[in-house]
C-alpha cells in the first residue's frame, strides 16, 4: 500500500517536471507573439475613462481565459485525433497545417499592419482624436461604449491565444496527453496573467505619472518622466510586436517548408548564426505577408467588379 502510494508520488512528480521542462520551451516558442497581443490589447482598452480602466482590463482578461477555455480542448482533441490516425497508419498532419495557417496570418497581419501605417497615418490620428472627444462627450453612453471596446478586444485575443495554444501545442505534440494538457493550461494561464499585468500597468502608468508630478522634487520629476514614457512605451510595443509577428511566422513557416531547410542551415552555419537566421525568418514573414495581402487585395478587386 505505502510503496504503491510513494509510486504513485513520483509520478506525479515526473510529470509536473515534464510539464515544466515542456513549458519553458513553449513559453519560449510564443514569446514573439507576445509582443502584439500586448500591445494590441493595451491599444484597445485605451481611450476609456480613467476610472474605468482597470475594470476594462479585467473585462477582457476574463474574456480571454473564456477564449482560452475553448482553445485548450480543441487543441488537445486536434492533437489526439493525429496520434489515433498515426496509430492506424494514416498519416494525416493535422498541427502542422494548423502551425503554419497560424504563421502565415502572423505574417499577414504584420504585412497589413506596415502598409496600414505607412498610407493611413492621417486617419488613425483623426481617429484617435474623435475617440478622445467620444469618451469627454457627456452624451454618449460610456455603458455600450466599454461593451464595445471589452467585445472588440476580446476578439482580438481569441485569435492570438488561437496563434499561441498552436505554437505551444506544436513543442509538444510527440508528448504524452497528460504533458500536453498540463503545457497547454500552463501557458494559457501564466500568458494571460502576464499579458494583462503589464496592460493593466502600461494603461495606468500615465495616472501614475500624473499623481506623482502633482508632488514637488524628484517625485515631480519622475513622474514628468513617466507622462512622457507612457505613450514611447506604446509604440515601442507596437513596433515590437510587429516585428514579432514576421519572426515567429516567418520562423513558423521556414520550419514548415522543407525546401528552406538547406538554406536555414546554411545561413546558420555562417557566424553569427542567430543573426542571419533571424532576418531570414524576417524575410520570409514579409514576404509571404505580402503575398497574401496582394492576393487578399486582388480579390476584393475582382469581387467589387463582378458587383
Amino acid at each position: 500500500m505505502a510503496s504503491g502510494f510513494f509510486a504513485l508520488l513520483d509520478d506525479i512528480a515526473t510529470l509536473l517536471d515534464d510539464v515544466a521542462a515542456m513549458t519553458k520551451v513553449a513559453a519560449k516558442q510564443t514569446a514573439g507573439v507576445l509582443g502584439d497581443d500586448l500591445a494590441l490589447n493595451a491599444q484597445q482598452v485605451s481611450g476609456t475613462h480613467a476610472d474605468r480602466e482597470l475594470p476594462v482590463v479585467w473585462a477582457v482578461a476574463k474574456g480571454s481565459l473564456r477564449n482560452k477555455a475553448i482553445l485548450v480542448p480543441a487543441a488537445v482533441v486536434i492533437a489526439t485525433l493525429e496520434a489515433w490516425l498515426r496509430g492506424r497508419g494514416v498519416g494525416i498532419p493535422l498541427i502542422l497545417p494548423l502551425l503554419m495557417l497560424g504563421g502565415l496570418y502572423l505574417c499577414f497581419e504584420g504585412m497589413e499592419k506596415v502598409t496600414h501605417h505607412l498610407m493611413h497615418r492621417r486617419a488613425d490620428a483623426d481617429h484617435q482624436h474623435a475617440l478622445e472627444a467620444a469618451v469627454a462627450d457627456p452624451d454618449v453612453d460610456l455603458v455600450a461604449f466599454e461593451r464595445d471596446k471589452i467585445a472588440g478586444a476580446v476578439r482580438t485575443d481569441f485569435i492570438l491565444s488561437a496563434e499561441i495554444i498552436v505554437i505551444a501545442l506544436g513543442t509538444v505534440a510527440d508528448k504524452p496527453l497528460s504533458v500536453q494538457l498540463g503545457v497547454l493550461v500552463a501557458v494559457a494561464v501564466a500568458m494571460t496573467i502576464g499579458v494583462y499585468g503589464l496592460v493593466a500597468g502600461i494603461v495606468k502608468l500615465d495616472d501614475l505619472g500624473l499623481s506623482l508630478a502633482r508632488h514637488g522634487g524628484l517625485r515631480a520629476r519622475l513622474g514628468r518622466a513617466l507622462l512622457k514614457l507612457a505613450p514611447t512605451l506604446m509604440r515601442l510595443l507596437s513596433v515590437a510586436g510587429t516585428a514579432a509577428m514576421f519572426l515567429v511566422g516567418g520562423g513558423i513557416l521556414r520550419h514548415g517548408l522543407p525546401a528552406l531547410h538547406g538554406l536555414s542551415e546554411a545561413v546558420q552555419a555562417v557566424p553569427p548564426g542567430w543573426l542571419w537566421s533571424a532576418l531570414l525568418d524576417a524575410g520570409v514573414g514579409m514576404l509571404a505577408g505580402a503575398i497574401v495581402l496582394a492576393l487578399l487585395a486582388l480579390a476584393t478587386r475582382l469581387r467589387r467588379r463582378a458587383a
